[in-house]
């Protein structure tokens, strides 16, 4: 698919005309990540908003322990990157590649004259960061409200709302994430996420394959929240 096709799918963009689209398209550079390569790391110069055309991207909390929390998930035809556009700020986490990726990059100068002329994108931008604030409210709440086996069903669930896909009676996450990723989005160690995934198995609500993950009864999931 050319980037002037992808364009006109992806939601940020469909308020542009048809000469708007095609200037955009224009400028935007694609760009491909083998899976866990960094798109970019904290402290890096933000300079770029990246569209993801194919794939999906973790952005990720580094520690200095070794450790990372990963603070949201990108997939096709979600953008990033754009805080530190707006700011003039280094990159505020990492961006690493959970799968082979394709992404189309816009630079600054580009970008603001993009939102310069379009009220709509400058909305959505706008919607798309408060609700990552939202999110990252949510991660703290829960961190001090819920424990584990709460944290870890509720992100299961959030999974399954955003990139599930229904295959009759289950609902497939087919995002590649390792356990140890898992434990990243929950604050939890890997053994931890280890036997939590095993008492779901043994209660028939999830079940894994090759880091792909299967939902069989999202209300009974639902109800270990707490």
């Amino acid at each position: 698919m050319s980037s002037l096709e992808f364009l006109r799918q992806v939601p940020l963009f469909q308020s542009l005309s048809k000469a708007d689209t095609e200037k955009l398209a224009a400028v935007l550079r694609r760009q491909s990540l083998k899976k866990g390569e960094a798109l970019f790391r904290k402290g890096a110069e933000g300079t770029t908003l990246y569209i993801i055309a194919e794939g999906a991207i973790k952005i990720v909390l580094p520690s200095r322990m070794g450790s990372e929390v990963i603070l949201a998930i990108f997939s096709e035809g979600d953008f990033f990157g754009e805080m530190a556009l707006l700011d003039g700020r280094p990159r505020s986490a990492d961006a690493v590649a959970l799968s082979p990726c394709e992404v189309l990059a816009l630079n600054r100068r580009d970008f603001l004259a993009f939102l310069k002329n379009n009220e709509e994108a400058i909305r959505s931008i706008l919607y798309s960061l408060s609700m990552r604030l939202r999110k990252t409210d949510d991660l703290l709440e829960d961190t001090c409200f819920l424990n584990i086996s709460g944290r870890f069903a509720k992100k299961l669930v959030e999974l399954a709302d955003t990139y599930g896909r229904r295959e009759g009676d289950t609902i497939l996450i087919d995002l590649r994430l390792s356990q140890k990723d898992m434990a990243s989005m929950v604050g939890a160690t890997r053994e931890s996420i280890n036997k939590e995934f095993r008492v779901l198995r043994e209660k028939g609500l999830v079940s894994v394959t090759e880091s792909t993950i299967r939902i069989h009864n999202l209300e009974r999931l639902k109800r270990r929240i707490h």
